[in-house]
């Protein structure tokens, strides 16, 4: 695991547009006390008889993983109560953890220095946008990115689908793929950075997720677990 990402002054120097995942690049939101809440909660929640039925394959009951039980109902049931009801007490969960989230190690001046250099900023996160929005009010950052914050989606089961909020961020920005910039912690992130042409930095304070980036084709030079370098790449900037 290392943090020297590759060519960090041209990578500054170049971005112009940066999209951030929300849990992970900004924030830890499941930490503490509402990480051990939302453990004992999950089993609970994803084993009611109305998700029991609508998750049909076993591994999409994983107690630890709501977000994929989100996706295997709408995938099957977009217009179903068990989406709405699922995805509204993910929302009151992540609202309840912006409570005692931790802020990323350098995220706060980050930025600020990037938007203070003229960089338009966003995010795009399977978090709900009322969270993200909570959570930036708390930090005073909300303003750096308003109007550009692109949550999960309430009708992500309609078809034609919506597109992702990496896709609505870029567009809403009117972003320029060779100057953005895609700042996530999960392989999903990945993907869509690479279905949009842009580049990508993975996040990752764990090995654990390092390794998962790793093994979705991000290069070693790509991954990250401090954001410091970015920052102190910004600040050299003539």
């Amino acid at each position: 695991m290392t943090s020297r990402i590759e060519n960090v002054r041209e990578l500054v120097a170049r971005t112009r547009y940066v999209v951030l995942g929300f849990d992970g690049p900004i924030c830890q939101l499941f930490s503490g006390p509402s990480a051990t809440a939302l453990a004992r909660a999950r089993l609970d929640r994803l084993t009611e008889p109305d998700l029991r039925d609508a998750l049909l394959a076993e591994e999409e009951r994983d107690p630890t993983d709501p977000y994929r039980a989100l996706t295997a109902v709408a995938g099957r049931h977009p217009d179903g109560e068990a989406l709405a009801r699922l995805d509204a007490w993910l929302t009151r969960t992540e609202l309840a953890a912006v409570r005692t989230a931790m802020p990323t190690a350098y995220a706060d001046p980050l930025l600020h220095t990037w938007a203070a250099v003229g960089a338009r900023l966003a995010v795009a996160t399977g978090t709900s946008a009322q969270a993200v929005t909570s959570y930036l009010n708390t930090r005073g950052l909300t303003h750096r990115f308003a109007p550009y914050i692109f949550g999960r989606a309430a009708d992500r089961g309609t078809s034609p689908p919506r597109p992702a909020p990496l896709e609505l961020a870029l567009g809403a920005m009117g972003a320029e793929p060779d100057a953005s910039l895609m700042i996530g912690s999960a392989p999903e992130d990945h993907a869509a950075a690479h279905r949009a042409g842009v580049r990508f930095l993975g996040y990752a304070r764990r090995p654990a997720r390092a390794r998962a980036l790793r093994e979705a084709g991000v290069p070693a030079r790509c991954v990250t677990d401090s954001l410091e370098p970015l920052l102190r790449g910004l600040r050299e900037l003539p």
